[in-house]
C-alpha cells in the first residue's frame, strides 16, 4: 500500500467525527455510505448503525467517541422518542437528531422537550441533512469548547462571549437555493448576548419558510429563550403550514412555561418561487421592506400579531403580496433602524432605503452585507447596544 494510501486510510479509521444512524431499513445504510462516500473517504465522518434503540445503545456503550445520533422515531424494540431519554445516561455530550415523517408534529415536539437538537423529515433530502449534520457539528464544537474553557472563567464578558458563539452556532451559514430566487442572512451579535435570530426552512414544494426574530431582553436568559423559540417555530412551520396558525402555535407553546415572562417579535413568511407569492404572518416584529428594481421600496403591511409568550391563545392574522422579478424582500431586527451614533441619532428606516435607491440590482447576500456595513459606518465610535440582524430574499430578475 502506498503513502497516499495509508493516510487515507488512516483518516477513514480515525475521522473527525462519529455519526450513529439509528433506523431498521436495511437499504439505508448502503444509501447513507453512498450519499456520503466523499466526506467518508475524507476522514470527515466515520458512520456507525444500528437496526433498534436497543442496538444504538449497545454501541454507544461501546464507542465513547459518537458525536451524533441520527435516529428514526417509529423502530421495532425500542423507539427513536425512548432512545432520545436513555442517550444522556450513557453519554451527555451527544446531539441528538431525529428523523419523521413529513407533519408528525407532536412527536417532533416531543423529540425537541426531550433533548433532540434537530431533525430531518422523511423522505430524507440529503442536502437538508448534510446542512442540518454541519449545524449541529459546529453547535457540538462550541459547546465543547464552552466545557474545556468553563473552569478558566474569570469574569462574566468570558461567559457571554462563550454564550455568543453558541447563538450563532445555531444560524444558518448555508442557504438553500431554490428556481428563481436566492436568500441570505447574517447577524453581528452586539457585546452582550442578545436573543435575534433568523431561519430558513425548507418546506414542501419547493416552498421557503424565513423567520427572523427577536426576543426581549438581553444576556444568557435572552439566548436561552431565542434557542427554544427557534426550535418550536421550526417544528411547527413544518408540521402546521400557514403563517398565521405557526406563529398562534408558538405562541400558545410558549406561554406553556415562560415562568421569566419574556416575549419574542417574530416575522414568518412562506415564499412559493414559483407563484412569486410571499404569505406572511407578523408578530410584532419590524415590517421588512419591499425594494423593487427601479429602487422605490415599501414597509409590508402589518398583520395585527402581537409578541409570541405575551398572551395566550391569541389568533394570528396573515397577508400575502405579489413579489415581481427583481425584487428584494429586507427583513431585519430593530437594532439596524434604531443602531445610533455618537450624537444620538437614529440610522432609520430611510436611511436603508437610501442604499437602494439607485436601483442598481444586487444579490442577496451583498445587499444584506452592505445594510451592515453601513450600520457600521454610521455608528462610528458609538457602542453598539443591539444585534445587528439582516436577511434579504431576492426575486430573480426575467
Amino acid at each position: 500500500m502506498s503513502d497516499r494510501a495509508s493516510a487515507r486510510a488512516a483518516r477513514r479509521a480515525n475521522p473527525d467525527y462519529r455519526i450513529l444512524v439509528v433506523d431498521d431499513e436495511p437499504d439505508l445504510e448502503r444509501l447513507v455510505r453512498q450519499r456520503m462516500r466523499r466526506h467518508i473517504r475524507s476522514g470527515r465522518y466515520g458512520f456507525e448503525f444500528a437496526g433498534n434503540g436497543i442496538e444504538a445503545l449497545e454501541k454507544l456503550a461501546q464507542n465513547r467517541d459518537i458525536d451524533i445520533v441520527l435516529s428514526d422515531i417509529n423502530m421495532p424494540k425500542m423507539d427513536g422518542l425512548t432512545l432520545l431519554q436513555q442517550i444522556p445516561e450513557v453519554n451527555a455530550d451527544i446531539r441528538s437528531v431525529i428523523v419523521s415523517a413529513y407533519g408528525d408534529m407532536e412527536n417532533i415536539r416531543t423529540a425537541m422537550n426531550r433533548g433532540a437538537f434537530d431533525f430531518v423529515t422523511k423522505p430524507i433530502d440529503f442536502a437538508d441533512l448534510q446542512v442540518t449534520i454541519d449545524r449541529t457539528l459546529k453547535h457540538l464544537d462550541e459547546w465543547r469548547a464552552a466545557l474545556a474553557s468553563r473552569d478558566k472563567l474569570v469574569a462574566l464578558q468570558n461567559e457571554l462571549d462563550v454564550a455568543t458563539k453558541i447563538q450563532q452556532s445555531i444560524l444558518p451559514d448555508k442557504f438553500p437555493h431554490a428556481e428563481g430566487c436566492e436568500v441570505f442572512g447574517c447577524m453581528e451579535a452586539a457585546r452582550n448576548v442578545g436573543g435575534d435570530f433568523f431561519d430558513v426552512i425548507r418546506l414542501e414544494e419547493g416552498r421557503l419558510g424565513l423567520a427572523v426574530a427577536d426576543v426581549s431582553d438581553k444576556g444568557v436568559p435572552a439566548a436561552l429563550f431565542m434557542m427554544s423559540s427557534r426550535t418550536l417555530l421550526k417544528g411547527s412551520a413544518v408540521g402546521v403550514g400557514d403563517p398565521g396558525a405557526v406563529l398562534s402555535e408558538v405562541n400558545d407553546l410558549l406561554n406553556e412555561a415562560n415562568d421569566a415572562s419574556m416575549f419574542v417579535t417574530v416575522f414568518y413568511g412562506v415564499y412559493d418561487p414559483a407563484t412569486k407569492v410571499l404569505t406572511f404572518s407578523n408578530g410584532g416584529h419590524n415590517p421588512p421592506l419591499v425594494v423593487h428594481a427601479d429602487g422605490s421600496s415599501e414597509e409590508l403591511a402589518l398583520t395585527g400579531g402581537i409578541a409570541l409568550g405575551a398572551i395566550p391563545e391569541f389568533e394570528f392574522g396573515q397577508a400575502s403580496v405579489q413579489l415581481r422579478p427583481g425584487d428584494l424582500v429586507v427583513f431585519f431586527t430593530d437594532g439596524v433602524t434604531e443602531a445610533i451614533n455618537i450624537e444620538d441619532e437614529e440610522f432609520g428606516l430611510e436611511a436603508v432605503q437610501a442604499l437602494f435607491a439607485d436601483g442598481e440590482p444586487r444579490s442577496a447576500r451583498e445587499a444584506a452585507e452592505m445594510i451592515l456595513q453601513a450600520v457600521r459606518d454610521f455608528a462610528g465610535e458609538a457602542p453598539q447596544f443591539d444585534d445587528l440582524t439582516c436577511m434579504t430574499l431576492r426575486v430573480a430578475d426575467e
